[in-house]
């Protein structure tokens, strides 16, 4: 992980200044840079590298320059957090906008707690990605790619609530993971965490596996049983593939997920439950939407929070670390003494394709630690195909233009079903002219009638 950065800006060269110089000096926890100014020190956008906590050292007879310094950082906006070590009083300081003071003698334990305070509150979401992999050992949330971190960067915000979540992505790029990850730093972690594939169940015993049935309900069920709904009670229900659920079962959950109720199989009594829902799929399924084959409301009620995992062939910078990490974890398993990856072996991995994403390379991987017969994984134990990475042919503004026609249809067909299909009134909410929003309606060949017949 990324060390956090501290400027520390020394007014003087007093008792003070030299006390929080060397207590900073030898810290491995953060890293520190330090400007030394003698009442002459103009402030540019450019001087900072975006530090993570700004401390400014000084006596009284420097209150001057220091105060000026302080003013300016505020004034420009730099973001930054501000401690003040000073010999003054803290109220004093506190006045002109400083975050925090410690005022002399300076205790190293004193400054490198106020340090930590400072930094646990700038990098909340850092901290609890890091408890999510040091406590609960997922280790496997592995990345440094920037697409990839700003997904993972809303696990911490997702888990604070119950919302649904849809959880896009190709095959193997670790969906369940992500849902594992969501439930277990989230207030239902010590309650039932219940995955279930929907394309692994036939079309006609979904609804049992889901609500569960009664003694007799059907020739065969001679006990009651309870469905996953009722296993995941107060906690959360994966439902992965859920762009296989049969249309009568979506509409049937449907009613769960807006009322958190539901009747099993042959009784007329209804049941509740406390379950949050996460769902995933490996299609687009807005396709899944114009074909008729996933309701729209059963979508919009799925669709609060999304998460969107991108495939490998757009991570090349994780590929090593990824590799490196299924080195360790399989070499352990097989007790294989092999240390290392070479560097052609990685150009090698980092020119492949990948469609099966990250489950495809920790196969490659678990291959090569198997077969290679030295310390080192050479290229050629590296058995792979010569699918190389997609390039991107499509320029700029056909690409944005993409976008907005994607975005378009769907803010659409949304503003349709919200007002069954009402064209004057979902014009007036969009803020639109009726002609022009109907124009927009035959652009995208959007069949306003099915939205009248949603119930």
């Amino acid at each position: 992980m990324e060390l956090p950065h501290l400027l520390h800006i020394r007014c003087d060269e007093s008792n003070c200044s030299e006390e929080t110089t060397t207590i900073l000096k030898n810290q491995e926890s953060f890293l520190v840079s330090e400007v030394e100014v003698c009442g002459k020190f103009e402030l540019k956008k450019e001087n900072f590298r975006n530090e993570d906590l700004i401390i400014i050292s000084f006596e009284r007879k420097n209150y001057i320059s220091a105060k000026k310094i302080l003013s300016e950082i505020i004034t420009q906006k730099f973001n930054q957090s501000i401690l003040i070590c000073s010999d003054i009083q803290a109220a004093e300081i506190l006045k002109l906008g400083a975050k925090d003071v410690l005022v002399n003698p300076i205790q190293p334990d004193a400054i490198l707690n106020k340090i930590k305070q400072h930094l646990d509150k700038k990098r909340p979401q850092t901290n609890a990605i890091q408890r999510l992999k040091e406590n609960l050992g997922l280790k496997s949330i592995i990345g440094k790619n920037e697409l990839f971190l700003a997904e993972i960067n809303k696990l911490p915000v997702f888990a604070k609530c119950d919302a649904c979540v849809l959880i896009n992505g190709e095959t193997g790029t670790g969906k369940e993971m992500i849902a594992r990850s969501i439930h277990y730093l989230s207030n239902r972690a010590d309650k039932p965490f219940v995955p279930i594939n929907c394309g692994a169940i036939p079309a006609e015993l979904v609804e049992n596996e889901l609500f569960g049935h009664e003694k007799g309900a059907f020739t065969g069920a001679s006990n009651s049983q309870k469905g996953l709904i009722r296993e995941a009670d107060q906690g959360t229900l994966f439902l992965d593939e859920i762009d296989s659920l049969p249309l009568i079962s979506q509409v049937k959950l449907l009613r769960f997920l807006q009322d958190k109720e539901f009747r099993s199989l042959g009784s007329s009594k209804i049941q509740k439950a406390d379950v949050r829902i996460i769902a995933a799929s490996n299609i687009d399924l807005e396709d899944l939407i114009e074909s008729g084959k996933l309701r729209l409301d059963f979508y919009y009620r799925l669709n609060v929070l999304q998460i969107f995992l991108p495939p490998l062939s757009q991570r090349p910078d994780d590929i090593p670390l990824l590799a490196r990490h299924f080195l360790e974890k399989y070499t352990s398993e097989f007790n294989k003494k092999v240390f290392q990856i070479s560097d052609s072996a990685i150009e090698k991995l980092q020119a492949y394709g990948w469609q099966g994403n990250v489950r495809e390379l920790e196969n490659v991987i678990e291959r090569a630690v198997l077969l290679c017969e030295t310390d080192v994984i050479k290229e050629t134990d590296i058995q792979i195909g010569n699918l190389k990475r997609e390039k991107v042919q499509e320029k700029f503004q056909s690409a944005k233009a993409g976008v907005i026609e994607k975005f378009e249809k769907s803010y659409l067909q949304k503003v349709l079903s919200a007002y069954r299909g009402n064209i004057s009134q979902a014009a007036k909410a969009a803020g639109k002219d009726r002609r022009a929003f109907f124009e927009l309606i035959r652009k995208y060949e959007i069949n306003v009638e099915r939205f009248r017949l949603e119930k």
